[in-house]
Parts: structure tokens; sequence; C-alpha cells
């Protein structure tokens, strides 16, 4: 059986990007005949099998996921995959050449640990960021950790747990996990679509760390397990990052409701209201900006909840104070 599965997953690349990432795989120390390679084209515009040659791999493969979205995707790559570890990479992430030997290396050194990731994904930026925009980097799936953190709690205090959580950059997934994700997703009403097209909802990665924790697994982040992830400069504008944080906003509490059985309290209660108040006259700016954002995202999600459910939009579901962002910025 082959070692890994390197499944990445694209919806109209880059093809300035998608070369690099797969010559970073071609340089990979880990010979190619232990590993497979999955090209999942995400309804792209232009079919990818016919502008990208993959005979440099000899476990190479196309495949086309018509529902659009990075779940969808990432889960035609669990159901396509042949092997025990798979190993997501986004069209635009550049992998160190010994990523997925040290990706091999954890799986039998750790081996309650169902998920792990990368935790040193350094951005390459096409443009300067602007000044005002420098604090809220992170967001972009940036982190630099020099320290191993690993856990097997997904929730505390009604929130959920994301410092040991890898991102979709470079995860690491066992396929018995994948198997039970998949599950998972077969079963709700609620569903995490990750991106689609133009819209920036995030959360699948999330979702994946959560079903392996509630399933007895571990999730956890590596600093030897390094990438680069490249960011346009259409990433870098004031408008991106707030559909990028409305997005985080509406992921967090629909998994908050689908983990958690738990709903964000209310804006129009007196204690909401008094809360959204102070942060309108205290916050100025890009951080006011940036708040409303959040809170649109907080609506929708507590919109479609309720609409999952069968419910109005005040739902039936149990009231908890609002959870913290999953990616914080100070």
């Amino acid at each position: 059986m082959l070692a890994a599965s390197v499944i990445v997953c694209a919806h109209n690349p880059r093809p300035n990007y998608l070369s690099r990432v797969f010559e970073a795989l071609r340089q990979q120390t880990l010979d190619k005949g232990c590993w497979e390679l999955l090209l999942i084209d995400n309804l792209s515009d232009e079919p990818l099998a016919g502008k990208w040659d993959m005979s440099w791999h000899p476990n190479a493969r196309h495949i086309h996921e018509p529902e659009l979205g990075l779940a969808p995707a990432r889960r035609r790559g669990m159901c396509e995959a042949s092997s025990d570890l798979l190993v997501f990479v986004d069209d635009d992430n550049v992998l160190a050449a010994d990523y997925l030997s040290q990706a091999l290396r954890i799986e039998e050194e750790w081996p309650r640990l169902g998920v792990w990731g990368s935790a040193s994904i350094v951005p390459e930026f096409e443009a300067v960021p602007p000044d005002h925009l420098k604090k809220f980097l992170p967001l972009l799936a940036l982190r630099e950790i020099k320290e191993a953190r690993w856990s097997s709690l997904y929730a505390h205090n009604g929130a959920l747990c994301k410092d040991a959580a890898p991102w979709g950059a470079g995860l690491c997934v066992r396929a018995k996990v994948g198997e039970e994700y998949l599950s998972a997703c077969g079963n709700s009403s609620i569903q995490v679509t990750g991106r689609r097209g133009g819209s920036l909802v995030s959360g699948e990665d999330i979702e994946i760390s959560i079903v392996a924790c509630h399933s007895g697994w571990g999730m956890g982040i590596f600093p030897e397990l390094h990438l680069v992830h490249l960011i346009p400069t259409e990433r870098l504008s004031d408008e991106h990052f707030l559909k990028l944080w409305e997005g985080m906003a509406f992921s967090d509490f629909l998994l908050t409701n689908k983990w958690l059985g738990a709903m964000p309290r209310s804006p129009s209660s007196m204690r909401g209201l008094a809360g959204h108040l102070k942060n309108l006259l205290t916050r100025r700016g890009m951080d006011r900006r940036m708040y409303m954002a959040y809170q649109r995202g907080a609506a929708n999600a507590v919109k479609t909840i309720a609409l999952s459910h069968g419910e109005s939009d005040d739902g039936k579901a149990k009231v908890v104070p609002h959870p913290h962002p999953s990616r914080s910025f100070s």
C-alpha cells in the first residue's frame, strides 16, 4: 500500500501558483513511488486535466468534483485516496522538501493523533501589506509557532478549542478520521462548505479536527512541518479581510451549534444590545468595520441554523454567551 495520498484541491487556480505547488511536490525527499498525487478539479471554468501534465509522477490522477466548495473537494479526495494518510495541499501552498517525510514520521511517532499539520505557515506576499491591515494578517491562515502543540479537547466553556487545531494548508488526516468525517457530514443538516467560489466561508478544516477529537483521537501542529503560503495582491484589501472575517464568524457559529448545541446571544437582547452599542462607540476605522463584519456573519449563521432546524430566526436552541473568534488578533 502507498504510504500517503497528497490531495491538491483547486478551483480556477493561478497557473504560476499551482506550478510552484507541483514543483515543491516534485522536490519531496520521499520517493514518488511511495505516495500518490490527486488533483481535485473543483468545477474550474477550464478543466484542469487538459492544462496540467502530471506524468512526472507515477501515481497521479486528475479527478473532477462537480459540487462547488472546498469541503466537497476535500471529501472527494478522501473517497478517492488509497492510503492510510491523507495530506491536503491547497493550490497556493509550497511545501518544504521534507514535508511528506516529516508527516509520515509524525504518523508513526504519534499514534493517537488523528489530524496534524503545520505550525510554520509563512507568507510570500505578491505586494507589501498595507500598514493598517498588518495586525489582521494571521487571518490569512498564517502562523509561526516554535514548539509542537497537541490536544484531544475540542471544546471548553461553550467555545471550540483551536490552539492545537491544524489548518487546511498541509493538513494531515488519518484515513479512519476521514471516514468518520464523511459519516458526520452525511448525517447532519448543517453543512460547513468551506470556500465556495467567491464565498470566503471557512471551517471545514476545523470540523475535521473536531470529528477526530470527538471520535477519541487527538490533533496537533508541528513546526517541522513547514510551508509557504502564497498571498496575491487581491487578498490584501480591506474588502477581502472584511469578507474573510464575516465568513469565519459564520462558520464558527455553525460549528458551535452543530457540535455543542449552542447559539450566540441575540444582539437584540438587552445585554447583547448594550455590548453592541459599546463596541460601536469604542471602535474606530477598520476595527469597527471588522466588528460589524463579524456581527453579520453571526446573524447569517443564526438564520441558517434556524432554517436547518425548521425554526424561526430566534430559534429554540440553547442560548450561550458569544464564543470567541476562532482565529483572533491583538
